[in-house]
């Protein structure tokens, strides 16, 4: 297994500090990288403005500027490719608010884009966004041609049938029918696990990583992506998330099968196999390992040991009793 050289660890401090800077560049570049509106009828560019730049917690792309610090990797690369995962990102939650979909209002703090511009905008909008990350990825010059088309192919694989759209579409459709937890936890991985993936994957081939630390890192992205799914189940009744709240009433998610005690165990387990996957690819004092740590920090308990991995192996096997 190919030793990994973690980049310095940082305290508290100087890593809120770092992830603020980090943050600050990702806004700045996303800015720069999306239309400009040259007229006040520009409503593409607008639209693709007013979804992108919404007020969020850039977590996707920090995730990937973090782990490819952690790995050594380009750090130039990663900035770019960033933007290009918080575009396929935002076309996502574009599409997903449709009224043909969960018919959503609210959407990080502001109307959805169909609300505030129109459906036709709303879709084209996704569409261009969509578009600008492919050829951003394709145009990152301090990659290899190889590399680059690795990358393309990647978020193709993420958005398309065995994707983003085929959990969607699972979600559409099964989501108001009885599921089991292993249904829904399927649901959940294509809907929000796959890109995680797919980050895990650009900051590997970006790196040149081992089989070993690929490996253990694609088992990482699964657990944050389950975990990530169960918090957003949690704070559907909350009123200050910046979008519609209980729009899970009604549907077979694992809030609604195990309730909030056994939601809660399952968070901890995914957060603490997830913390151990870290530690198997060699970044368990890492940054990314402190950024899993502060995006849940508002959970009722904070991210567990390793210790907690035998408590999700039996969630796994037996489902929450």
């Amino acid at each position: 297994m190919t030793t990994i050289t973690c980049a310095a660890a940082l305290t508290d401090t100087d890593f809120a500090e770092h992830l603020a800077h980090l943050r600050g560049a990702l806004e700045t570049r996303l800015e720069q990288l999306l239309p400009a509106v040259g007229h006040e009828r520009d409503l593409l560019a607008e639209g693709m403005r007013h979804c992108t730049l919404a007020p969020g917690k850039r977590l996707r792309p920090l995730l990937l500027a973090l782990l490819v610090e952690d790995l050594g990797a380009c750090p130039q690369a990663a900035l770019q490719a960033g933007c290009a995962i918080e575009m396929v990102h935002a076309a996502s939650l574009v599409l997903d608010d449709l009224p043909c979909m969960d018919d959503a209002a609210l959407r990080r703090g502001r109307p959805t884009l169909h609300r505030a511009f129109g459906e036709d905008v709303a879709i084209l909008a996704a569409i261009a966004l969509l578009s600008r990350a492919f050829g951003l990825l394709s145009a990152l010059e301090t990659l290899s041609p190889r590399v680059r088309n690795a990358l393309v192919a990647t978020l193709s694989e993420t958005i398309g049938v065995q994707g983003l759209v085929k959990g969607q579409l699972q979600d559409l459709r099964d989501g108001a029918t009885p599921r089991t937890a292993e249904q829904i936890a399927e649901t959940n991985q294509l809907k929000t696990g796959v890109l995680f993936g797919a980050i895990v994957e650009m900051a590997c081939r970006m790196a040149n990583a081992s089989l070993d630390v690929s490996r253990a890192l694609h088992a990482f992205a699964e657990e944050l992506g389950q975990a990530f799914q169960l918090l957003d189940d949690l704070k559907d009744g909350d009123s200050d998330t910046g979008k519609d709240c209980l729009k899970d009433q009604g549907k077979s998610t694992l809030f609604a099968l195990c309730g909030e005690k056994g939601t809660r165990q399952r968070l901890d387990a995914h957060l603490a196999a997830a913390n151990q996957c870290l530690v198997q690819a060699g970044l368990g004092g890492g940054r990314i390992a402190s950024l899993l740590q502060a995006s849940f920090s508002d959970t009722r308990s904070n991210l567990p040991s390793a210790a907690g991995s035998a408590e999700h192996q039996s969630v796994n096997r037996g489902g929450m009793q």
